[in-house]
């Protein structure tokens, strides 16, 4: 995508460069929608720092897990490298900004004027990093507690219910690999990141039909 002023229009960025962030980007890729993966977001909301040094690794004391997610990782990693996904493992998201802010979702999911959280957003963000901003319509998180985006969507100024993933995805962030306890495990984040894929696609795409997983990368996803 061309590069204006300090400024990258994408459509989707990716913060986060390990198994999560990878397995929705080969997902989008797969159905046509461009992404830029960045690493990991040091500040969240108004300037709030993203504490993930509390959570902990599911695979962190399963050998089981461990082989699983590095035997997915390099599958995810070669795929990323033969289909030209763009992985910008050196940079890295030092703030997100929200540049048209939407009414806040209530507690069931909809929005103040009454239509359904999906697909109600109209904004955009930007991803500041330290040499530009990426300025994307949707955003993909892969390691944050549940308590860190409440706070993070109350800065915004955005009414959280019970349902944290619908109000997230009211305004175009969606979550992979997110737990508010423990990281999910391999195969659960390549279901999420399948689930997140198709949700993108159907709104960058909404003409075209749910096309039937091909490629080598199929091979990876839970059945």
């Amino acid at each position: 995508m061309p590069m204006t002023g300090g400024t990258e229009q994408t459509t989707t960025v990716i913060i986060g460069t390990g198994l999560s962030g990878l397995a929705v980007a080969a997902e989008l890729r797969r159905r046509g929608v461009h992404s830029i993966v960045v690493d990991g977001l040091d500040i969240l909301g108004a300037g709030q720092p993203a504490n993930t040094a509390s959570l902990q690794r599911c695979d962190a004391a399963d050998s089981v897990s461990l082989r699983e997610r590095n035997e997915i990782l390099r599958h995810l990693r070669n795929y990323a490298a033969s289909h030209q996904v763009d992985v910008r493992n050196t940079t890295r998201a030092v703030q997100l900004t929200m540049v048209r802010p939407v009414p806040g979702p209530a507690a069931d999911g909809s929005t103040a004027d009454g239509s359904s959280a999906e697909g109600a957003s109209s904004h955009q963000w930007e991803v500041h990093t330290p040499t530009g901003i990426l300025l994307a319509d949707h955003i993909v998180l892969t390691r944050c507690a549940h308590s860190q985006l409440r706070r993070m969507l109350s800065d915004f100024g955005i009414t959280v219910g019970r349902n944290l993933v619908a109000a997230m995805r009211a305004i175009g962030i969606y979550l992979v690999g997110v737990g508010d306890l423990i990281t999910p495990s391999p195969k659960e984040v390549l279901r999420q990141a399948k689930t997140v894929g198709q949700a993108i696609s159907a709104k960058v795409h909404p003409e075209n039909a749910p096309t039937i997983m091909t490629g080598s990368f199929a091979a990876v996803l839970p059945a």
